[in-house]
């Protein structure tokens, strides 16, 4: 083990300690969540035993399901971090009832409309049911990197929002992603006119879901960055390869340069 004066450990001795990877540690720092102990002259993170006992904090509220901003605002207040997570965890329970109980009215309906409807309706309206328990259930755990505003906002969108607009939406995302996979295995360029066509698609339909909100745009940018903490079972719709081809056709500038370049 990499130690310096004082028991400090380099920061991957220090990650292979505590279980967690370099990137995680990363992260913390950028955040402000997890400073080392110090910086070398050489750049070197280095870390001790007062950075490992908030890392165990850190893990433990995530263990308990709290989102890095609300960890954050824990360590950094003047309540018990541990009591105060179990009283937002237990307002997390609270909207899952809920949501629960809006499903249970969804299936009531469901229930009355096949009960009266034609047979081949029956099963649209079942296929219907069934596709919006998947995508509760895929992506429930997203809401989690939003703020309470930002909950409320998107919540309140969904409700106004006609069926078959949310259907169009989810048509759409599902062909582009198809034609960015493609665009991927025919070998095109990031830079040329066919990917930032597929890259300004991508920002439309971004910009569909967020609608220039500050709050929603910051948690949709936490959830993609923390892949991390994602569940086990959750994989992303895209491949590696697609999103860093999209990432690139999205840097292109006017002339197809790719910034950085």
């Amino acid at each position: 083990m990499q130690t310096q004066s004082g028991g400090l450990r380099r920061i991957k001795a220090f990650a292979t300690e505590a279980g967690v990877s370099v990137r995680t540690l990363h992260l913390y720092d950028r955040l402000g969540l997890l400073r080392p102990a110090s910086v070398t002259e050489t750049g070197y993170r280095l870390y001790g035993e007062a950075e490992l006992e908030r890392l165990e904090h850190i893990l433990a509220l995530r263990f308990v399901g709290l989102r890095l901003e609300q960890i954050k605002q824990l360590l950094g207040g003047p309540d018990q971090p541990l009591v105060a997570a179990l009283r937002m965890q237990r307002e997390v329970i609270a909207r899952q009832k809920q949501r629960l109980e809006s499903a249970l009215t969804l299936i009531e309906e469901a229930e009355r409309a096949l009960s009266a409807g034609a047979s081949a309706d029956r099963w649209k309206i079942l296929r219907t049911v069934m596709e919006a328990f998947k995508v509760q259930n895929d992506w429930k755990w997203t809401q989690e990197y939003y703020s309470e505003a930002a909950r409320e906002k998107i919540d309140e969108r969904r409700r106004s929002t006609p069926v078959e607009v949310i259907e169009q939406g989810q048509r759409d995302w599902t062909a582009l992603i198809a034609e960015v996979e493609a665009a991927v295995s025919q070998g095109i360029k990031p830079s040329g006119g066919d990917a930032r066509a597929l890259a300004e698609r991508w920002r439309s339909l971004v910009a569909s879901f967020t609608q220039g909100d500050g709050e929603v745009e910051r948690g949709l940018n936490r959830l993609w960055s923390d892949q991390t903490h994602w569940p086990k079972e959750f994989k992303r719709p895209w491949s590696d390869a697609a999103d860093g081809f999209i990432k690139q056709a999205m840097s292109c500038d006017g002339n197809g340069a790719v910034d950085g370049d």
